[in-house]
């Protein structure tokens, strides 16, 4: 199997994934399993989001802080495909 993406679940309340998967699919099945309440990412494999972010043209640079680890390692893009749900729903 070769895939350049992942399915991230993040649960809520939760600052680390609870389910990683490589389709949606399987992520939605599992979420509806357990009717649980958070968000779904697809997240790019081998690359960060900060890096990704901007090979993608969804963030620029603006700011010398931005270019600083703590920036970088917190970083998260809104423009990811992401779904929420609730008790097991999508939102």
């Amino acid at each position: 199997m070769t895939t350049n993406e992942m399915y991230v679940f993040i649960g809520e309340d939760s600052i680390f994934p609870a389910g990683i998967f490589t389709t949606l699919e399987n992520a939605e099945k599992w979420i509806e399993k357990y009717s649980l309440t958070g968000i779904l990412n697809k997240y790019p494999i081998d690359i960060g989001i900060y890096d990704w972010a901007i090979k993608e043209d969804f963030f620029t640079i603006k700011n010398e802080y931005q270019k600083e680890p703590r920036f970088i390692q917190r970083f998260t893009c809104a423009s990811m495909e992401h779904f929420h749900y609730e008790n097991g729903k999508l939102m």
